[in-house]
């Protein structure tokens, strides 16, 4: 009898994704059989995303590798902190081009290990997907699971609530100018656009507080944006407060370009919403969730967004987002 031998795709799913992630004890059965079999446990509901990073489009073609595994993983987990969702799955599809990138044997490890530290780092476990052949791109699938009603949703803030944001604002947008523009950005910026933290565990804290909340992936203007249409109501953002760093706060400085902490994009930090009651316990919050946290505006009963300079003036935007189909 000959023995069996595996095609290159499944070699190729052992050699790298078999055992990716955490291992779990809700997971009946990953990665090998058609489906994946998952225990939801008793007064848990599952949050599900998924989202897709396409060559050219969600990272620069000789992005290195390890970093995109860890960000293709990284937004979806972005996704859960924005629902106070704590993470537990994932599937995979990954689309492979003839060649890879950089021509180079060590792409499909270094990819698999930036996704599975992350995956580690949030006991994250890789139950399934798929790979095929064609133009690069990846696409996750995330489950997470939150206490039936505890959840934070998009519709939920009230006129008074105060806008608040984690993080700092601009870093990633600015990282990819730079790129674009042949310019090496210093590490640590270029790491806030190719390996950004998803705010994991202050979607968690903030559950039970927050009475709206999003991630930053488009553009905070963009994004809240999202909650003011949701919750019916507007706000207005005092522009001197945003969380700026200095390479950020001088690029606007020099030439008031308000949409490159607005509109660029690629933050990943969460933009939520908080009954004024509890703006006294922000320092205490930031401290239990390891990330500062910022009051940048107010929920107002009107609808729209006003964004307001320190000298009081109403400040256009030219585009208040990233859009795909724009």
């Amino acid at each position: 009898m000959q023995p069996t031998k595996l095609t290159p795709e499944f070699a190729l799913i052992r050699a790298h994704f078999a055992a990716l992630g955490s291992a779990r004890a809700d997971v009946l059965l990953g990665v090998g059989d058609d489906c994946a079999l998952l225990a939801v446990p008793p007064g848990q509901q599952l949050a599900v995303s998924i989202d897709t990073l396409a060559a050219g489009v969600h990272f620069l073609p000789d992005c290195d590798p390890e970093a995109i595994g860890h960000k293709c993983l990284a937004v979806g987990l972005s996704d859960l902190a924005a629902m106070g969702a704590e993470p537990a799955w994932a599937t995979l599809a990954l689309t492979l081009p003839a060649t890879l990138p950089r021509e180079s044997p060590d792409w499909l490890p270094a990819f698999a290990r930036g996704f599975g530290r992350l995956a580690q780092a949030h006991a994250v476990a890789l139950v399934g997907g798929d790979t095929t052949r064609g133009p690069l791109s990846i696409t996750v699938q995330v489950h997470g699971l939150v206490p039936v009603g505890a959840e934070v949703r998009r519709s939920g803030a009230r006129p008074g609530d105060l806008v608040c944001v984690s993080g700092a604002l601009g870093d990633a947008g600015l990282a990819l100018r730079e790129l674009l523009a042949g310019q090496v950005p210093p590490p640590a910026r270029r790491a806030r656009l190719e390996r950004p933290t998803p705010r994991v565990a202050l979607g968690l804290v903030l559950r039970g507080l927050a009475t709206a909340m999003i991630d930053c992936s488009d553009g905070l203007a963009a994004d809240l944006g999202h909650i003011l249409e949701a919750s019916g109501v507007g706000a207005e953002l005092d522009l001197a407060a945003l969380p700026l760093e200095g390479a950020v706060a001088a690029a606007v400085g020099r030439g008031g370009d308000w949409g490159l902490p607005l509109a660029a994009g690629d933050d990943y930090e969460l933009c939520f919403c908080l009954p004024p009651v509890y703006r006294e316990q922000l320092p205490e919050l930031a401290a239990r969730c390891g990330c500062p946290l910022t009051p940048i505006g107010r929920i107002l009963s009107g609808p729209g967004l006003n964004c307001r300079a320190a000298d009081g003036a109403l400040v256009a935007l030219e585009r208040v987002g990233f859009d795909h189909f724009g």
